[in-house]
């Protein structure tokens, strides 16, 4: 793994706070904003708990990537990275909440994150192609890599990890409690200047 790419998949968690800050500094609300926003972010974390519900807390390391299972279940079957995918709307949603210099820091900030996963994505693909082989090669060919699908990917050849919503939930708890609390200030603000 490249130098940069360690730091970006290390401090991944982090790197949304200055955008967070900058929405909520500048918000501009309005009803139909926080609305609008608040179904997008519903949308990305359904994606988020669907996709650790299968992946579990191995989607939490900040050391290197890696990983047990080649998951092609749940919603990994129609998107290959739908933590991103679900990431990607949540900030959506705050920026489309909050109005913030709309819609140039939305704009800037989705070109950031792309940026960093394509950056993550590189080298998790590099590992699931190393440790699986053949099997993720298929499934590299056949899902795409940002925008789901309808189509369902299937391969009865590769073991999965069972469905477990309880662990996922757990899983996403960081998750949970950051979009809460950026929501719970965006409404207080909202309230305030309104």
């Amino acid at each position: 793994m490249s130098y940069i790419a360690k730091k970006i998949f290390k401090y991944r968690s982090y790197t949304p706070i200055p955008f967070l800050i900058l929405m909520l500094i500048f918000q501009k609300a309005t009803i139909i904003s926080m609305i609008t926003g608040f179904i997008i972010v519903l949308i990305g974390e359904f994606f988020r708990l669907w996709g650790v519900s299968y992946a579990g807390s191995e989607t939490r390391t900040t050391g290197n990537v890696g990983g047990t299972y080649l998951v092609i279940s749940g919603p990994f079957a129609h998107v290959r990275n739908p933590l991103y995918f679900g990431n990607i709307l949540i900030y959506t949603g705050i920026g489309v909440m909050s109005m913030a210099l709309y819609p140039y820091l939305l704009i800037i900030a989705i070109i950031f994150f792309i940026w960093q996963y394509q950056t993550i994505i590189k080298e998790e693909e590099a590992f699931l192609r190393n440790k699986f082989g053949k099997y993720y090669e298929d499934y590299f060919n056949s899902v795409p890599r940002w925008i789901p699908t309808f189509t369902k990917y299937k391969n009865n050849n590769i073991e999965q990890p069972p469905f477990n919503f309880k662990a996922g939930l757990k899983s996403e708890k960081r998750t949970l409690q950051a979009i809460s609390i950026t929501i719970f200030l965006l409404i207080i603000l909202y309230l305030v200047t309104n």
